[in-house]
């Protein structure tokens, strides 16, 4: 572990020397502390059972560098909990590690090939996310050839994973996919912007490798203070236990800037679903939104898709929201979210499964230091308890305070 912080930092503060010689050369930071007070977060909270509390660190030194062919950005990363390892400590608990680690190949004006260990956002991040709440966040190896031109965006990406340098065998242990593959098409208009995904994931099995396609549009129209958007996606193939998929997510975003600082929406997210929350009959028809930002959609509160709700009965979320701008440095974000399953949970219990409330209260301090608060209650129904398995928790909310620190601390252009 010593030799990789070693090697990590030698490597990155190699780059930056070189880049003294580059044409243009970034090197900033982020430091993130966030509390949590967690008593019903991602599930029911149980009764007689204490509430968690800690606190949690994202810190990232992150530098860039471009000439005329190459950009080259490297992030290092690390994620701790306050406490988690003694002050006297010869060692990390997690250790430091490469958040990106990246190149991109500039061909032309039109053309790039990005290649090594990088985000993947698309659109509204409802199928590729950073997942940026997540202190860790999430980054892919693969190749991405990339095209523009005009209003015109096409990438294609390629992966393929590998636990070692093997001798034999390309049987993947590591928890991801093995290969992936995809496509996708953007192209913007005055009013109007849409998305095409194609997506081939391929995840490993006893007998060899399982893909699932996931096919759909991402649509996005805009007039005057009006804002539309559609998510329309479907999933066929194989899951990773040979289940024939036939999936699907349907959505609708509507938003109105009521004035100059207040913007008010509505909006519904249909996932599909198995009856009683298992596959049947080698038959899957739970939709997963795979490497999205989860957090960012069906409350957040994370009961839903967060490393959760696999292959269960779905979800219909029917939700409002609104943003209110207190003041140029600050703002209040409330939303309320009900939701049921798309699919029967049991002969039992009916399809509502609760309502979510979100608070989110964020205060610029200056251009590099943001401080956000929020709160969130859940108030679960029946169906949520027969879900979770879980029908004496009462009173199921969560806090947190998190201040984010991004200096640049260096600029430089040739």
């Amino acid at each position: 572990m010593i030799q990789l912080k070693k090697g990590l930092l030698f490597l990155f503060f190699g780059l930056l020397t070189t880049a003294f010689y580059a044409q243009q050369l970034k090197l900033d930071a982020v430091l993130r502390p966030r509390s949590e007070y967690r008593h019903g977060y991602k599930t029911l909270f149980p009764d007689n059972t204490d509430a968690a509390l800690f606190i949690s660190q994202r810190t990232r030194l992150n530098t860039s560098f471009s000439t005329e062919k190459l950009n080259i950005y490297v992030s290092l990363q690390d994620i701790r909990v306050w406490g988690d390892v003694p002050q006297l400590n010869s060692a990390d608990k997690n250790g430091l590690s490469l958040h990106q680690a990246w190149g991109e190949l500039l061909f032309d004006s039109n053309f790039s090939l990005k290649l090594g260990r990088q985000e993947i956002i698309y659109d509204d991040s409802r199928i590729f996310g950073n997942v940026g709440w997540a202190q860790q966040a999430r980054s892919h190896d693969l190749a991405m050839l990339k095209y523009k031109k005009n209003n015109f965006k096409a990438d294609i990406g390629l992966a393929f994973n590998q636990d070692a340098e093997n001798i034999t065998s390309t049987n993947l242990t590591t928890k991801t996919y093995k290969a992936m593959q995809y496509a996708w098409l953007h192209q913007d208009w005055s009013n109007f912007s849409g998305s095409f995904l194609f997506l081939n994931n391929g995840m490993q099995t006893s007998t060899g490798v399982n893909y699932s396609q996931t096919v759909g549009t991402h649509l996005n129209a805009k007039e005057n203070n009006f804002n539309v958007a559609a998510n329309l996606y479907y999933q066929f193939g194989k899951d990773v236990a040979d289940n024939d998929l036939n999936a699907y997510l349907v959505g609708l975003d509507a938003t109105l800037k009521a004035s100059g600082s207040t913007k008010v929406g509505i909006g519904a997210e249909l996932q599909s679903g198995n009856d009683n929350g298992v596959p049947s009959a080698n038959k899957n028809n739970a939709f997963s939104p795979l490497y999205g930002t989860n957090h960012k959609f069906n409350g957040l509160m994370d009961y839903f898709y967060v490393g959760n709700h696999a292959n269960n009965v779905g979800l219909l979320d029917v939700y409002a929201k609104a943003n209110f701008g207190l003041n140029p440095k600050s703002s209040l974000t409330a939303a309320v979210h009900n939701f049921s399953a798309a699919a029967d949970i049991n002969s039992t219990v009916s399809k509502q499964l609760g309502t979510e409330v979100d608070l989110v209260y964020g205060y610029t301090f200056t251009k590099e230091i943001g401080i956000n608060a929020g709160y969130s209650q859940m108030f679960a129904a029946e169906g949520m308890e027969a879900l979770k398995g879980n029908t004496d928790g009462n009173t199921n909310n969560w806090g947190w305070i998190m201040v984010t620190i991004k200096p640049t601390l260096f600029t430089s252009k040739k």
